[in-house]
């Protein structure tokens, strides 16, 4: 086995390829490869932004402009999220989830093929917990899905993926049936049971300080730099939550979350899904200072979207479920439309799926649908094996509309790709693509391509859902798969060609490969 390399070198290597994308962009066939940081929290560095005082801020009916700053600017260029998601990220602890500490001043622990244990001390507190693996098949290391709570997630497929399944108990870091200044388990052992921090954070704060442990193994069984996370029902709140905050972790995969997970606070009233009241006074999920917000959440300054884009452009897998209008599955797919904005601005709109077109209304079923999309996201954020892209699968019996719920646009950030090499099979040569922005309009935008390095190339262009192609010039083209996959030949105009593209709201440039025939 290959030992992987030290946390720091790893560490530094992530963050240069993040740097590196930013700079020139990514088609989706790499937008995974340097999506997940190589630390807790990117926005340390950030100046702390001066947050509003809950008792002056004004109602606001639609959701908060994730592009604007608190000082009412917006935000310009890809270089300017890591801060602007360290604003969301306050404004959310501020006055939704609570805080979440930073990294403790020790974390130790071991890993083996069948239990991970976590010994964490802090100020003179401490306090430890442990969870089981399971392995696939096939030689290590493995990357490794934290499953939380153990039931809804679909470990037969993760594993037959090839990653491996951590199973943590959250109730563990923070139990259930305690009262908010009586609260307990390892995370209020460290920060005080009267900790205003909700059980979500909580349980993400776990789900870290397991990747911590990973990362000081060395990955000789299982891979600190390859993580998922995966629950159900208020496991699934909690997964959202652990992968909103902790940007190591590759792929967030919430299931039937229900409010206090994905759905949007501002939308849960009108749906008839559980009362914020009912979710807030149910368990303390939430922090202590939301219950303020349970009556009014149009006064809050942050809403569950920008706990989605908290998460890109890293990948992002949301499985609901339509059947039950208790999970507030309307709203969860505005939360999913909405923060997708922020996945196409950062060039990176084929790293989220939403996907509640299920038949089985069963809470917390395994489903055949979500099986193959669960299989590709884990080839394609975990394993780095796969390149397809996401896809927005609403059920019409659940079908939110992202228009009357923004009064913001999205910007083009220019994190659009510059070039994508690609090698064809060893019997042929390579080539290699540019792309040049051409003029775009309010439902499609031209792109052109230009190809170097042979003169008989086979371009292949693929849309990234919903979009598709309209028409192509200067090149001998076909189209497939229901105009989403555009194959293009030189006819003798050169070695340029150009076509148009249909967004449908996706604005992220189309994945491309090109070979030598």
């Amino acid at each position: 086995m290959r030992p992987s390399p030290p946390p720091l070198l790893r560490r530094t290597a992530i963050a240069l390829l993040a740097a590196l994308a930013a700079a020139v962009g990514v088609t989706a066939a790499t937008e995974s490869r340097a999506a997940a940081a190589g630390v807790e929290d990117e926005g340390v560095s950030c100046p702390a932004p001066a947050l509003p005082d809950a008792g002056a801020l004004p109602t606001v009916t639609r959701l908060p402009d994730p592009f604007k700053r608190l000082n009412g600017t917006r935000i310009t260029s890809p270089a300017d999220w890591r801060c602007q998601r360290n604003e969301i990220k306050k404004l959310a602890e501020k006055f939704v989830y609570g805080e979440k500490p930073a990294k403790p001043s020790s974390v130790t622990g071991t890993v083996s093929a069948s239990t991970v244990t976590v010994n964490v001390s802090h100020n003179g507190r401490s306090a430890s917990f442990s969870a089981g693996v399971e392995l696939p098949s096939g030689t290590g290391p493995f990357p490794a899905v934290v499953v939380l709570g153990g039931f809804g997630a679909d470990t037969a497929t993760i594993k037959a993926a090839g990653a491996a399944v951590i199973k943590y108990d959250p109730y563990a870091v923070g139990r259930e049936g305690t009262g908010r200044a009586n609260k307990q388990g390892a995370f209020y052992s460290v920060y005080g049971s009267n900790s205003t921090t909700g059980l979500l954070v909580a349980w993400a704060w776990g789900v870290s300080r397991i990747i911590d442990v990973l990362e000081q193994s060395g990955g000789s069984i299982l891979r600190g730099d390859a993580t998922g996370v995966t629950g159900c029902s208020r496991f699934g709140k909690g997964t959202f939550v652990t992968g909103a905050f902790d940007q190591r972790i590759a792929l967030t995969m919430p299931i039937e979350s229900g409010t206090a997970g994905v759905p949007i606070l501002r939308g849960v009233p009108g749906e008839g899904a559980q009362s914020l009241s009912s979710a807030y006074g149910e368990q303390p999920w939430l922090g202590d200072a939301f219950g303020s917000f349970t009556g009014s959440p149009t006064r809050l300054p942050v809403d569950t979207h920008e706990t989605v884009a908290m998460i890109a452009p890293r990948g992002l897998f949301i499985m609901d479920n339509p059947h039950i209008a208790n999970l507030g599955p309307r709203s969860a797919s505005v939360a999913a439309l909405a923060g997708a904005e922020v996945y196409k601005a950062l060039g990176a709109g084929g790293n989220i799926t939403y996907w509640s077109d299920v038949q089985d209304g069963s809470h917390c079923a395994n489903r055949a649908e979500w099986r193959e999309p669960l299989r590709q996201n884990i080839q394609r954020f975990l394993l780095n094996t796969g390149n397809q892209a996401g896809v927005m699968r609403i059920s019409s019996r659940a079908a939110g509309n992202l228009a009357e719920w923004r009064d913001w646009t999205t910007p083009h950030l220019g994190a659009s790709p510059s070039s994508s090499p690609s090698t064809s099979p060893s019997s042929g040569g390579s080539c290699s693509t540019t792309y040049t922005a051409g003029q775009q309009w309010a439902d499609r935008f031209n792109l052109t391509v230009n190809v170097s390095g042979g003169g008989n190339w086979v371009v292949t262009v693929t849309a990234q859902s919903p979009q598709y192609f309209q028409n192509s010039w200067n090149a001998a083209t076909t189209l497939s798969n229901n105009n989403t996959v555009l194959t293009a030949r030189p006819n003798g105009s050169g070695n340029s060609f150009g076509f148009t593209v249909m967004h449908n709201g996706n604005r992220t440039w189309p994945a491309i490969s090109c070979l030598i025939a």
